[in-house]
């Protein structure tokens, strides 16, 4: 693909001749724009490896332009000045702020196209840094998940062996180790993968409601029920059904789910009839879960039929060859919301 070069100049003589003269000389596009405004909107609009501007022109400056295009692009674009002899202090002033190089008016032809060859090489360094980056970054990042240490290539081995088939997960590890990431990955990697994934937060939702939140309810079944419900694990129907600490369900709900395991079949709320259900069931706690079933906290037989495939994923500080990964994944993140220039934290 040829490279492209935005000229950007009020004097229209000077655009129709350097286009003439640059296109076929460098093998390059040429855009011009004889105003910062119309530049502006070029840069915004189209894919420039190398924007050439006039520091002296009314409206938008070529330093004000400077400016705009390194705060939009960062170091996607190149930028270089041309002034008149007597403006050498601005266009020190321009490389101050970011400008790659200037040249000065009246200027060699041959000097320049020197220049801009040398130019249009840094933007392919640049741009070939940055896909060398993304493939870095690639094996760094498994699904939504960041890390190359061996702990957590343990943990993305384990859910390339356990996705593709239909058994019951339970991932457990601290808070913020994350464990929605990883059911999210498990049922991204399934056979299920295009069908519902319903997530479950279950110790925010009340013992009375959870039940008729998973299960559903027949019309009449209590007082509010003015029509029949489904429930999740009907929303999740041949997809995967995510129950997230589930270390924190009463041994109520346990026992229901317990039947949920046993039987595939769920009963809602008011109804004498069982439904069956086709649906993979991924749990995760931070909860102690042997500590609980030794304090009665959490039945026994429940927990077995949960931990069918482990998952155990490390927390942070056992792993901090990570932490420079998960910053810079953030930071990079939120840049393109906010779009603001790719930044990086300093070692």
């Amino acid at each position: 693909m040829a490279q492209h070069l935005l000229i950007v100049d009020d004097e229209p003589d000077m655009l129709i001749l350097l286009k003439r003269s640059l296109e076929p000389e460098l093998g390059c596009r040429v855009d011009t724009a004889s105003s910062g405004e119309a530049a502006l909107e070029k840069v915004r609009s189209g894919d420039y490896d190398l924007v050439l501007a006039d520091i002296k022109m009314p409206g938008i400056s070529g330093l004000d332009l400077l400016e705009r295009v390194k705060s939009e692009r960062g170091e996607e674009i190149t930028v270089m000045m041309m002034t008149a002899y007597g403006h050498i202090e601005m266009a020190v002033e321009a490389m101050k702020r970011g400008a790659y190089d200037f040249i000065t008016k009246p200027f060699d032809h041959d000097a320049l196209v020197m220049r801009l060859e040398k130019a249009f090489e840094r933007s392919r360094l640049l741009k070939e840094n940055l896909r060398l980056h993304h493939e870095c970054h690639a094996t760094e990042m498994f699904q939504e998940l960041v890390g190359k240490s061996a702990g957590m290539q343990r943990v993305y081995e384990t859910i390339r062996m356990i996705a593709q088939n239909d058994l019951t997960v339970l991932i457990t590890g601290e808070s913020g180790t994350g464990k929605d990431l990883t059911a999210r990955a498990v049922h991204a990697l399934s056979n299920r993968s295009k069908r519902p994934f319903i997530a479950v937060n279950c110790p925010t939702v009340p013992e009375q409601i959870l039940e008729s939140e998973l299960f559903g309810y027949k019309k009449g079944a209590f007082t509010h029920a003015v029509r029949d419900k489904k429930g999740l694990f009907q929303e999740a129907h041949t997809g995967t059904i995510f129950l997230d600490e589930i270390g924190d369900i009463t041994p109520t709900i346990q026992t229901k789910l317990l039947r949920v395991l046993q039987e595939k079949e769920i009963k809602p709320l008011g109804d004498s009839r069982p439904v069956r259900v086709d649906v993979r069931i991924i749990a995760s706690t931070n909860q102690p879960l042997a500590e609980k079933i030794k304090s009665g906290d959490f039945r026994e037989d429940f927990f077995y039929r949960l931990n069918v495939l482990p998952v155990k994923l490390p927390p942070l500080r056992e792993r901090p060859e990570d932490i420079p990964l998960i910053a810079n994944h953030l930071l990079e993140k939120h840049c393109a919301e906010l779009n603001k220039p790719l930044k990086r934290f300093t070692p």
